[in-house]
């Protein structure tokens, strides 16, 4: 096992042609996923590089916060990654392959709660083997919030086990006593696993871009394959879509095998009028379900002609001022366990002016 501490450069890898080469970013709910890949758009310079992102719910809020997005990014269906693979993912990877401007380089960000191993399967077991090139899996952990039993997840253990690099992110709010029992920890569940220690997501690219670190062949056995087909029958089937229309908001459910093992569920809400800025603050420290693992959106306050962009994972959380790119509204989503969603409408309607 390998650890490392970064610090971010301005040298660019030397991309292999093999193929178009792919690089796929997972971590839990509230890792610094979309952090970094703000970071690696920021700092790719003339390498071509084009963005997948797919999140848990009906409202796409990281695809708000990428830089550069209308050249480099294509989005997905909403839904798990995880469980529409057999159409948005593919489909999406040959948008990019047969776009005019020759694309040097592919990043897809997962949702927080998607098994890795599927998406790995689409790249090495279809068509797509002969046209990209898998080079590394992603792993970013919050080095202060993640535990051995990190929610009681499958999906959070799944995204260490087929990890090729770990990104130890938001080491600055770590001790390093808890640096080191994570890396321990990480060791009995993938010692092969090289480790980067980030803060905000900092890295520098010929790190994580163009290492070769995927071990292909190891995915495509036999015993790979049958498992991947058994588990795939429950991510492609196992869809329980619940939607509820209001004037301010819209509702998704979206589940699959191990998101029911996992039993989470998201929670998006939208509206056309701005928040009481108090109220929702109210909402934030007092109201808000303990079980809601992870928050982000796009804040109107009423007192305000900014946007606000809010970020909560586990009990911390932020807002960041800039300006409006759109009409303002409010769009927010909410990730949690087994969430009573008629009482959160309820309560941010109460925030509303």
């Amino acid at each position: 096992m390998n650890t490392l501490t970064t610090e971010t450069t301005n040298i660019i890898p030397e991309i292999p042609k093999r193929g178009m080469p792919v690089t796929i970013i997972t971590g839990f709910l509230g890792s610094g996923k979309t952090t970094l890949l703000n970071q690696i758009l920021k700092n790719k310079h003339d390498l071509k590089v084009a963005v997948l992102v797919n999140e848990f719910g009906d409202i796409n809020i990281d695809s708000q916060l990428l830089v550069s997005v209308d050249q480099d990014m294509v989005e997905l269906s909403n839904g798990c990654i995880c469980c529409t693979i057999n159409d948005g993912l593919v489909d999406a990877v040959y948008r990019v392959l047969e776009r005019e401007e020759r694309i040097d380089y592919l990043v897809i960000e997962t949702t927080g709660v998607a098994d890795p191993l599927p998406i790995i399967l689409t790249f090495l077991g279809t068509e797509l083997r002969d046209l990209t090139n898998l080079d590394s899996i992603l792993t970013v952990v919050d080095a202060e919030a993640f535990e051995p039993n990190h929610f009681e997840s499958e999906a959070a253990l799944k995204q260490l086990t087929y990890a090729d690099i770990i990104l130890l992110n938001k080491t600055d709010l770590a001790t390093s006593e808890k640096i080191q029992e994570l890396e321990d920890y990480i060791q009995t569940v993938k010692d092969s696993a090289r480790i980067l220690h980030t803060k905000y997501g900092e890295v520098a690219l010929p790190l994580i871009l163009g290492v070769g670190l995927t071990p292909q062949d190891d995915y495509t056995t036999d015993d790979t394959e049958d498992t991947h087909k058994h588990n795939h029958e429950h991510h492609s089937h196992d869809h329980d879509h619940d939607h509820d229309h209001h004037e301010h908001h819209h509702h998704h459910e979206h589940h699959s095998h191990h998101l029911d093992n996992d039993g989470f569920v998201s929670v998006s809400f939208q509206s056309d009028r701005p928040f009481d800025i108090h109220k929702f603050e109210n909402f934030l420290t007092e109201q808000m379900p303990q079980n809601v693992f992870r928050a982000k959106g796009i804040l109107w306050f009423s007192d305000s002609e900014l946007r606000h962009i809010f970020q909560l994972s586990g009990l911390r959380y932020n807002l960041h001022a800039d300006e409006w790119h759109s009409l303002p509204k409010n769009q927010l989503v909410f990730i949690g366990r087994k969430l009573d969603t008629n009482q959160i409408y309820t309560q941010l309607n109460n925030c509303l002016l």
